[in-house]
């Protein structure tokens, strides 16, 4: 369970989990706004997203004239928080949604086991909540800053916030930061439980001076694989020339396309390993060569797509998106995608040695994601 306190002349955060119970924390203030949220991960299940459940409780005193609101916002952040100060926002809502819930303006929500769980917490003052996630949004996503990079990291966000003001959205109306509570989700998938066979990719390749050529064939043995796990890779090569094959070089490459703003788009290798086979001329091979890819060995490549993460925990590499059918792209932010690549260093041997040397290469596409926790 999740807690976020706010009082109305200091500002206080508490974020407390500890086995669904929410611990209470003893303080002397006498907190107005006391957001409650049975958990931070929330997902996409293709068709349908877990909606977002939660109980606000609210003490009416010394509110006023204002009204007590709470929202759900899904946006984009592509620049540094602190530029706000200065009237540059580089911050875009993607979706948004509010619901006034003091005074009562008529939001009833199906009461679910969660929600009565968290009403026993907050007590007669609670009022439950419910936002449901359209499924055309992006999942949460985060660029990786590099070293000397402060403020929030750029990105894909959901928040959950709760605020005092006379409207939801008046852009004239200045709310104050101790007069909101908010807390940031995410919202991520998991892999299907169905899922296809591998891809494969093959070329042939003749070279300058030989009549005859190289064959090359790559593939993997599924479609999807998980974050941390390692990935074989089976490699076929036919070589008919008389050059000799020094060494295999695999590469994996994680493509980010920023849709939203611009057609930004950029590669970023993730993994590169050399196997120092050598394949002679007139001479087969065929062998899986096992790679991981993994973010520990990218902490320091600004920009690289991540997972979405809370506050400062640890994250992996971002998964890939899985866009459906019928989708604006532009709604999705940011679209992150692999390939792997294969490629053969041949030397060209003979008189004219490394003159004819050439490489030859070929692509696979790879999806990565997150196994479906077991229930």
């Amino acid at each position: 369970m999740t807690c976020c306190f706010v009082n109305s002349s200091i500002y206080y955060i508490f974020i407390l989990h500890f086995d669904n119970t929410c611990i209470v924390c003893n303080t002397p203030f006498v907190f107005q706004l006391t957001l409650y949220l049975g958990k931070r991960d929330y997902v996409d299940h293709v068709d349908s997203v877990d909606p977002v459940e939660g109980v606000l409780k609210i003490d009416p005193a010394d509110l006023g004239d204002r009204k007590v609101w709470i929202q759900l916002a899904c946006a984009f952040r592509y620049g540094r928080e602190d530029l706000d100060v200065i009237g540059l926002s580089f911050r875009k809502d993607i979706w948004i949604q509010h619901i006034q819930l003091y005074p009562d303006a008529g939001h009833k929500p199906t009461l679910t086991e969660m929600h009565d769980t968290l009403l026993k917490k907050a007590g007669e003052q609670g009022h439950p909540f419910t936002f449901n996630i359209p499924t055309n949004l992006p999942c949460s996503v985060t660029l990786q800053p590099g070293p000397d990079d402060k403020g929030k990291a750029c990105g894909v966000d959901f928040e959950v916030k709760a605020y005092l003001a006379q409207s939801a959205d008046d852009p004239d109306e200045k709310i104050d930061k101790k007069d909101t509570c908010r807390l940031v989700i995410r919202k991520i998938q998991f892999a299907p439980d169905n899922t296809g066979s591998g891809q494969k990719a093959e070329l042939c390749k003749s070279f300058m001076m030989s009549d005859k050529p190289v064959f090359l064939e790559a593939s993997l043995d599924k479609e999807i694989y998980y974050h941390g796990d390692p990935i074989p890779v089976t490699v076929k090569i036919k070589n008919e020339t008389t050059k000799v094959v020094k060494k295999i070089k695999v590469t994996v490459d994680q493509t980010t396309d920023v849709v939203l703003y611009s057609a930004d788009k950029y590669t970023k290798s993730v993994l590169c390993e050399e196997f120092g086979e050598t394949v002679e001329g007139n001479a087969t091979f065929e062998k899986t060569l096992p790679i991981t890819p993994l973010l520990a060995n990218n902490k320091e490549k600004r920009g690289l797509s991540l997972d979405g993460r809370l506050k400062d925990e640890d994250t992996n590499l971002a998964s890939t998106t899985i866009i459906r059918g019928g989708m604006d792209k532009e709604m999705l932010g940011i679209l992150v995608s692999y390939k792997i690549k294969v490629n053969l260093m041949v030397s060209g041997g003979g008189l004219l040695g490394g003159l004819t040397a050439s490489d030859v290469t070929v692509e696979l596409p790879l999806t990565l994601m997150h196994p479906k926790p077991k229930d």
